[in-house]
This record gives structure tokens, C-alpha cells and sequence, in this order.
């Protein structure tokens, strides 16, 4: 089977991870908001709903909403894989992130690109040269030393490990969508994924959504509320277009850093509106476990980086 290959264009992929990464940063907070009065099942089917209308418009206008049936059997069969692991995604990592805090959860969910990392080494041949491992280490160690920070001040939270595990199966499954994705760029553009995906969600999550709360929340949280929907049009559309120019591994890298700018936002909210979120807990070892992923990330994704063509 012939696999994909980037384009090589790396500083394209680079500003789009880094657009990922900004969009993802942000994303737990305006989510942890909306949750104290929307459900995550209805959240999660509304983002979708939003992302499918503007999507098809978008591809509508282009004429560029055709080209599934060049699929087959075999990248239909992929295609519907990778609806049913993002939505997973979405639903776990929802339902974990009501019980953790925002940098809580931003760090459980970076499970979710190493292991793509690893997947772009294994399945699609990507190469990782001595430092770029050595980055990768970084990495682990850095999420290691933070986790085990905020598990020592979070652990008497009620539900806390179980909402870390349902992040945790959230980054698993998110990790193999992103592999299929990238697989499916060889017949169809990013967007095209993505609509189907958009579209798949929209109708599973229907059943269990409940759309007449919507009418309950007022002007804040409609605005926290769209501002979600809209953050997955952007997030994943850049995510995906990061994918054609750049190698998995190295996108991965960049979104590792993902945390670190979680906790400047939640800081930024706390200054500015304190009664809305609570300021996160970082002691030493956990400022050190984020110089580390900061410094693995560097190394897997800007060192040893390959030449433009």
C-alpha cells in the first residue's frame, strides 16, 4: 500500500501546528465554563453540528463536496474508523475534563501525540535521528514530573482518576484517528475528512443530545459556547492541512507544548475574571516538568529539521 508522504514545505506545517496548537491551548477553558451548564454529550454534538454547516459551505462553494466514492471499500472502511475515533476523542476527553483542571487535562491529552509520534515512526517510516529521540525522552520525562505534581495537589479531588482515565482513552483514540487521517490524504483533501467526520458526528450524537438546554444559557455562555465550535473549524482544519506539509512526528513535537500555553491561558482568565476559574497549582517540580517538554519538543521538531525545497 503506498503511503503518505509530506510535502516538505516544513515552515507551512510548522505556522499551522503552531494555529493547532494555540486553538487547543485555549479550548479546555472555554470548555470547562461551558460545562457548568451544558452537558458534554450536547457540547460535543453542537461543535460538530456548527463544524459540519460551515465546512460543507466552505467546500460547497468550491465544488469540492464530491469524491468519496474514489475511496473504495478499503479507504471507506478507514474513513468511518477515523469518524468513530474522534468522536470518541471528543467524548472522553469531555468527560474527563469535568473532573480535572484545564492543565490537567491538556497534560493527560499529550499522551495522545506521542504516541502519533511513535505511529509516524512505525507505520509511515518516518525517521528519527539520535537527538530527536533524545527530545523524545525529554518528553516523557517532562510530562511525567508535571503529571505527578498535579496528581499530588489534585489526587483528594473527587472523581480525579477517573477522569484522568477517560483523558487518557481519549488520547489513545485520538492518536489513531490522526494516523488515519494522514493515510487518508492520499484520496481526499483534509477538508473533505474532516466533513464526513463532522457530518458522521453530528447524526451518532444526535440520540443523545439534548439541543432545548441550549435555549438556557445566557450571552457569556453562548459566547464560550461558539467560540468552541468554531476552535474545532480551526483547530482540526489546520491539524489536518500540518499533516500534508509536515512528518507526524515532528507536528506531534510541536503540539507537545500545548500545555504549557493551556496554563498561560487559564492565568490569563483567572487574572481577569477570577470568579470563573481557579488558578491552577504549579510547584517547582511541575515548572520543571514543563521546562522539560518545552526542551524535548525543541529537539524532536527544530533540530536536525529537514532543508526546504
Amino acid at each position: 500500500m503506498t503511503l503518505h508522504r509530506a510535502s516538505g514545505q516544513w515552515r507551512l506545517g510548522l505556522l499551522l501546528t503552531l494555529v493547532t496548537a494555540l486553538c487547543w491551548a485555549t479550548l479546555p477553558v472555554a470548555l470547562k465554563l461551558v460545562l457548568e451548564v451544558l452537558d458534554p454529550i450536547t457540547l460535543t454534538w453542537f461543535r460538530f453540528l456548527v463544524a459540519a454547516v460551515v465546512t460543507a459551505a466552505w467546500l460547497g462553494a468550491r465544488g469540492k463536496l464530491g469524491g468519496y466514492g474514489q475511496l473504495g471499500r478499503r479507504g471507506g472502511a478507514m474513513l468511518a474508523l477515523a469518524a468513530v475515533m474522534l468522536v470518541g476523542n471528543y467524548v472522553f476527553y469531555l468527560l474527563g475534563v469535568q473532573h480535572t483542571t484545564p492543565a490537567n487535562a491538556q497534560l493527560l491529552i499529550q499522551l495522545a501525540p506521542l504516541l502519533m509520534a511513535l505511529g509516524g515512526v512505525w507505520v509511515f517510516g518516518e525517521r528519527f535521528r539520535a537527538a530527536q529521540w533524545l527530545g523524545l525522552g525529554l518528553l516523557v520525562a517532562g510530562m511525567g514530573l508535571f503529571f505527578a505534581d498535579q496528581l499530588a495537589a489534585s489526587a483528594r479531588a473527587p472523581g480525579y482518576v477517573l477522569g484522568s482515565a477517560l483523558v487518557v482513552v481519549g488520547a489513545i483514540v485520538w492518536a489513531v484517528y490522526a494516523l488515519l487521517q494522514k493515510q487518508l490524504l492520499m484520496r481526499l483533501g483534509s477538508m473533505q475528512v474532516l466533513l464526513f467526520i463532522y457530518a458522521f458526528a453530528s447524526v451518532a450524537l444526535l440520540p443523545f443530545a439534548h439541543p432545548a438546554t441550549l435555549l438556557r444559557l445566557d450571552a457569556v455562555h453562548w459566547a464560550m459556547l461558539m467560540y468552541c465550535a468554531f476552535n474545532t473549524i480551526g483547530a482540526y482544519g489546520a491539524f489536518a492541512e500540518a499533516l500534508a506539509h509536515w512528518e507526524a512526528s515532528r507536528v506531534s513535537a510541536i503540539l507537545a507544548t500545548t500545555p504549557l500555553l493551556c496554563i498561560a491561558a487559564a492565568a490569563a482568565v483567572h487574572a481577569l475574571w477570577p470568579q470563573w476559574l481557579a488558578p491552577e497549582r504549579i510547584t517547582t517540580l511541575g515548572w520543571i516538568g514543563a521546562a522539560l517538554v518545552v526542551a524535548g519538543s525543541a529537539a524532536v521538531s527544530l533540530l536536525n529539521r529537514p532543508p526546504s525545497r
